[in-house]
């Protein structure tokens, strides 16, 4: 709503687009401030806006067009000189809050629609510019004896992201209380969060981690598809309830009993463990579904960090096909739920149509939530990833190939069979620190 001896008609927002001047969004923001710290009188948000408009058309001729951040100025002034020192206190501190919340955005993830460019661009010049953008390139360093210098860059720079991420969530902000690490399956959130972990603590912020793998629902709870298969890839099957009861009482101070989850038998055990964040704890914790806002709704999105992970491979084979991310992830948990969940490669495969499906449904197209997306691909990995699994895809593609049931399984296999084909495998990988990402899934890491 425009005052009736209004000058000033129009505001320039942050993006360049200019906007009507309106008096009731300026009212709006007042009152939000003032009930943040006890106030409950929309009349004086409305007053003090009018004031508000009033000084603006004073400061500013009638061809004028002031900024977003010129108007939020008025409104401090105008706010101190009146006496509401609390309200204008909050205010400042709202949008400040809302100023960092931009920074990381603009930061650390830039996406168009579900596709994060920015950080595609950036790994494809990586690898470019250490000859593993394509296969034959990445053959090269197999054979040149170059390969465990290539491990050691590749680690090096996924440590100096997880570092710029922890930097920013230890800026000067007492906001953030929970940190959130997210990602599809086998994306490597564990390593991660542990490296992260670390981070923050160089940074004096005092991180406490929390699994909410916990919080399953007991397995008869779960859908059963046609082949048996449960499906644990669902938000819903978590006590979406309980973990918001329970950060919420985490974040007040208050002492939570988290469920102790058995994944032998798919049931909750009787027994629990309390849990207390003290003063100046930061609660982190990672799952699949963190970009969901339905897991963390009870916490104000400026107490969130997202950051996001994924498998953002940008190596091409001689016909110019890139590795697909999923393909990646799905090899390393084929890995992982042999050395750690007595799984063979087989059901991991079959059981595959369930992670893809969630993730096209739940996570991707969450991405523009995130805060920060980090590159979880290594560049040396499909190598040695190889030594693993290749043996299998031949036993695949010929059990699967009159199934009509397992369309999917086949044309995934085949796919992969054929890219695989490509890479010189590593067959010694001692090169690979134990704290490496890959690590998680080949075993031998210090996190797991």
């Amino acid at each position: 709503m425009m005052s009736p001896h209004q000058n000033i008609t129009h505001i320039i927002k942050r993006h360049g687009e200019v906007v009507p001047l309106d008096r009731d969004k300026i009212a709006n923001a007042i009152y939000k401030a003032a009930a943040s710290v006890g106030g409950k009188d929309h009349q004086t948000a409305t007053k003090l806006a009018g004031q508000v408009v009033d000084k603006i058309n004073e400061l500013y001729t009638p061809q004028a067009t002031p900024s977003v951040e010129e108007i939020q100025d008025v409104v401090e002034k105008i706010l101190i000189e009146n006496g509401h020192a609390r309200t204008a206190k909050a205010y400042i501190l709202y949008r400040d809050q809302r100023s960092r919340l931009r920074r990381r955005k603009k930061a650390g993830a830039v996406t168009q629609g579900y596709i994060p460019y920015q950080v595609m661009w950036k790994v494809l010049l990586w690898n470019v510019m250490h000859g593993v953008d394509t296969v034959e390139g990445l053959n090269r360093r197999v054979k040149d004896g170059t390969f465990p210098q290539l491990v050691h860059d590749a680690d090096a720079a996924f440590d100096a992201e997880i570092a710029k991420a922890a930097g920013d969530i230890c800026e000067p902000d007492p906001s953030i209380q929970l940190v959130i690490v997210a990602g599809p399956s086998s994306s490597g959130k564990s390593t991660t969060m542990a490296k992260l972990i670390t981070e923050l603590r160089k940074r004096d912020c005092q991180p406490v981690p929390m699994s909410l793998d916990n919080y399953f629902f007991d397995l008869e709870m779960h859908p059963q598809d046609e082949f048996g298969d449960y499906d644990f890839e669902t938000p819903e099957a978590l006590d979406l309830d309980l973990i918001n009861e329970h950060l919420s009482e985490l974040l007040a101070g208050k002492t939570i009993a988290v469920p102790r989850y058995d994944f032998k038998t798919g049931r909750r055990q009787k027994k629990t463990d309390p849990m207390t964040l003290g003063p100046g704890h930061m609660l982190v914790v990672d799952s699949l579904h963190g970009l969901y806002e339905p897991l963390t709704r009870s916490i104000p999105h400026d107490r969130k960090f997202k950051l996001y992970i994924e498998t953002i491979s940008q190596l091409r084979d001689e016909k110019g096909r890139f590795a697909r991310w999923t393909d990646i992830r799905m090899l390393r948990r084929m890995i992982r739920d042999h050395l750690h969940r007595s799984y063979d490669p087989w059901r991991t495969m079959g059981h595959w149509h369930y992670v893809r499906r969630s993730e096209l449904k739940h996570i991707i197209p969450y991405i523009n939530e995130a805060d920060f997306i980090l590159n979880g691909a290594l560049p040396y990995e499909l190598p040695i990833l190889k030594k693993h699994l290749f043996e299998y895809f031949p036993g695949f593609i010929d059990h699967w190939k009159d199934d009509d049931r397992r369309q999917d399984a086949l044309m995934r296999a085949q796919r992969i069979y054929q890219f695989l084909s490509t890479i010189e495998p590593v067959e010694d990988d001692s090169c690979v620190p134990r704290d490496s990402l890959l690590r998680e899934f080949i075993g031998g890491s210090v996190y797991v």
